[in-house]
Order: C-alpha cells, then structure tokens, then sequence
C-alpha cells in the first residue's frame, strides 16, 4: 500500500452540491464498498460538519490540556458508574431497560453503528510506514480482534444479532443510519478530513457512562454483554484507544502548517460524534405498545391472507381485522376482551401465546425471538405499565453472574495469529471452500513483489465490508505482523 501524504490543515476547495443523498442510502452502499456514491459521501460528510458547527463541544480548548481532560473524565464516568451501582444495590430498577423487548429494540436499533466499528479508522492504513500513524492504525486493528475471530468486533456483533433475531434492521429510519454513514465517509475521504477524523476518534474512544450501564443491565438481562465489556477495556485512557488518540492528534498535529487552524477541524470533527441516534437517544424512544403494533402491522401484510374463516374474534374473521394494518392496535384490544390475551399476567395464560410460541404451536416460525419477546413482555406488562411479577436477581447474584461472564470471556478460545495460516485449525473458516479460499489469497500474498504490494492486498482485504470474513481475518493477522516487520 503505498505512502500518501495526508492534507494536515488545508480544506477541501468548495464545490457544487449535488442532490443530498440520505445517511441511510450511503450507508448501504458504502458497507457494500467504500468506492461506491464517493461524491455523495464527500458532500454528506461536509454537511454533517456544517451541522456541527453550531453544536457545543466538551474537549478543551487548549490541546495541551487533552491528557488531563481525558483523566478527569474516566474519573467521573468511574464516579458516576459507582453511584448507579449504589442505587441498584438499594433496589432501584433497572435505569436503561425495563424489560428484555426493551433491551434488543436497543441491540437492534444500534446495529447500523455497530455493524462498520471502527470503520472510520481504515483510511490511514496507506500511511502504515509512517510511526505517527501507528496508534491509529493499532486502534484499527483491535478493532478487528487482531484478526481473531471471537474478538472481532463486527462479528461479534452479528453474532449478538442472530442469537436473539434482532438481524433484522434495514427498515430502520433515516437517523439510525447516520453514524455508521459518517464513519465510512470517513474512511474513504480520510485525507482529505484527516483532522476531523481524528476528532471524530478522540470523541468515539472516550469511555462513557453509558457503556458501563448497558454491560451491566444486558447482563441481567440474560444478553451477553461481551461486545460491550469489550470496549470498556481496549478503550481504557492508559494505554488503551483513548490514550493513542491524544497521542496520535499530538504528534500529527505538530506537522501542520497552521496547528492552531487544524485543532480547530479536531474539534468539528469531536462534534460529529453527536450527530444521529445515540445510545441515550435509542434508549427513550422505545415504547413497546408501538414497537408491538408496528411488528403486527408488518405481518399483517402477508398474514392476512393465510387464516380460514374458521377462526373469529367478535364475530369478525382474523384475515378481516388483519386487512387493515394500520388497525392493528384494534385487533390487539378485541382479543384482550375476548380472553385470548391476559394483559399483566404470565404470556403462558394467554391462548394466542400459545399459538405463536413453543415447537409445536400453530403459528412456529412466523415470529423471530426478537418479536416473540416484545409480544411476551407486552402481554405481561399490565395496561398502565405494571408487569407481571417476577423475581428479580439480587445485587449478589447479579454480581456473581458479571463474574462468571467475565471468567467466561478470558476462556473463549484464541485462533491463530500467525502470518501463514495453519490449515487443520480452520474451523470457523467455512470448511473446504473457505479453506480453499485462504490457499489462494496466501499465494496472492506470497506473488506480491515486495512488503508495499503485500500491504496494500492486505489492506484492500480488511476493508469495512470485508475484514470480519475468514480472508479478511487471516489477512487482518498478516498486515499486524508485518506492520512494524
């Protein structure tokens, strides 16, 4: 991969703005590729920084006081985390999640930021021969889990997904998109907003509160939290990612030509980070009576045309009410009235639970585990929201179960980190094919004529879209050993 030299201070020359394109349309062709809708994501990246602009900003003014402020902070989000754990051992609820449907709306609604993590980072990888750049292009690479599979964050990430069924978002609104859109724009103009995107990385790395809470309440929760602990580690501000991006906006912020000029497109660049949905943002704008109607509504779309007339509810056919999806709400109070739903008792004394859930029930397979959790927790939530009781775990258990999580994540098993690939250990490496796959893209490697051809097929190859792939790991593994070679 060859050396570029990066613009330090001087801004893109103003151009003629073509039609906007929206955050999520750029972000589904962006994750595909980040060649592709190059002029929209240049032209979406400039306005997001000109709505920026008028957003406060937390970092200090004066950039010799970034160490001091990043401490400051760590010791006040340890403060606050402190304080919560207080008010939970007193028996205060849950603060960010009042039930499990609650929990992964939030693991669903994020999936388009946590989906491209990291991804913003990949377009300082041309400048992998120059030292100032390594605690970026570090940051990058753990991103990826080093190339290990159960520490690459994306795929662990899916993977959180898949186990609960909350892989489906794409119909996510518009600002759900937004972050994720801003990192891979990110990443394919990097130098031309190499100071934003350093900003940008400074304000990602920072350990927030949030972060903190959200481990703790997925776990309780019965979620594995493990995406989540993850973070709170590798961003530690000692030597972890917040640490190396001071380090990383001091050293390449002392080339410029006008430093106090490039700051100032740091600290643009820190605003991004509030743009879109946020964890916060996502957390109160769940409403389940809604979240439910709208997953009804759309199986009302197919379902109404796959129920006889058999079945009534107030004298009215099923694929009657279902015509209407916008009605849905209305189908949901006749079968309260005629007893097919217990509203505020376990789902279990529901009949129409029982036709949805369990192997042998009528309707198997037509809800996700996502969807079957926000019926569940819906029909046990009473109308005016008391649930149904059930017994909280204690401040002991809970605790005892964060250290049984933490052991669990030292013990999950490393793949190998070497630079040649040893074929018999491949087992998440999609068998014979994917093996296959692996032979041929080390012989790529080993044709290459030289270390900076061998870097840029390896850079080409941990790409957003296609780092958490098996080529994508072992090639992950490959530029981290021949990095500082």
């Amino acid at each position: 991969m060859p050396v570029r030299e990066p613009m330090l201070a001087a801004p893109c020359p103003p151009a003629a703005q073509p039609a906007a394109a929206s955050a999520k349309s750029i972000y589904l062709a962006m994750s595909q590729g980040l060649e592709r809708q190059p002029e929209a994501a240049h032209h979406f990246l400039r306005r997001c920084l000109a709505d920026a602009e008028a957003l406060p900003v937390a970092l200090p003014l004066d950039p010799s006081r970034l160490d001091n402020w990043s401490q400051r902070h760590v010791l006040d989000v340890g403060a606050a985390y402190q304080d919560y754990l207080a008010r939970r051992k007193a028996g205060a609820p849950r603060q960010y999640f009042a039930s499990k449907a609650a929990a992964l709306y939030f693991l669903r609604a994020v999936a388009p930021t946590k989906l491209v993590d990291g991804a913003w980072l990949y377009g300082v990888l041309p400048h992998w021969q120059d030292v100032a750049f390594h605690g970026l292009i570090r940051t990058y690479l753990e991103e990826l889990g080093d190339g290990v599979a159960d520490k690459n964050h994306v795929a662990i990430y899916q993977q959180l997904l898949a186990t609960h069924g909350c892989d489906q978002w794409h119909d996510l609104s518009d600002e759900h998109f937004e972050q994720g859109a801003i990192q891979l724009a990110l990443a394919a103009q990097a130098d031309q907003f190499l100071p934003e995107l350093i900003g940008y990385n400074l304000g990602y790395e920072q350990l927030p509160l949030h972060l903190l809470i959200t481990s703790y309440e997925l776990n309780e929760l019965g979620i594995d939290p493990y995406y989540f602990t993850l973070h709170v580690t590798v961003d530690n501000g000692s030597n972890g990612h917040a640490h190396k991006a001071i380090a990383a906006l001091q050293a390449l912020m002392a080339r410029a030509d006008d430093p106090a000029a490039f700051y100032q497109r740091v600290l643009n660049g820190y605003r991004l980070n509030e743009l879109g949905a946020c964890t916060t943002s996502v957390i109160g704008a769940f409403d389940i009576d809604k979240e439910l109607k709208r997953l009804l509504a759309d199986k009302a779309i197919i379902g109404k045309d796959m129920h006889s007339d058999y079945c009534r509810i107030e004298g009215k056919a099923v694929s009657a009410w279902l015509e209407n999806p916008a009605a849905i709400g209305d189908f949901l109070d006749a079968m309260t009235r005629a007893g097919w739903i217990q509203r505020g008792q376990d789902a279990a004394a529901s009949r129409f639970w029982g036709l949805v859930s369990g192997p042998r029930a009528e309707m198997f397979g037509v809800f996700s585990p996502y969807e079957l959790q926000v019926l569940r927790d819906w029909i046990e939530q009473a109308p005016g929201g008391a649930s149904a009781a059930r017994r909280e775990p204690s401040y002991r258990a809970r605790q005892r179960n964060l250290r049984e999580l933490a052991g669990s994540a030292e013990a999950r098993p490393a793949a190998m980190r070497g630079v040649i690939r040893h074929w018999g250990q491949a087992a998440n490496d999609g068998g014979a094919a994917g093996q296959n796959a692996l032979r041929v893209f080390e012989q790529q490697v080993a044709e290459c004529g030289g270390k900076d051809a061998a870097m840029a097929l390896l850079g080409a190859a941990i790409a957003p879209s296609t780092h958490h792939t098996p080529v994508g790991m072992m090639a992950t593994r490959m530029f981290a050993q021949l990095l500082d070679a």
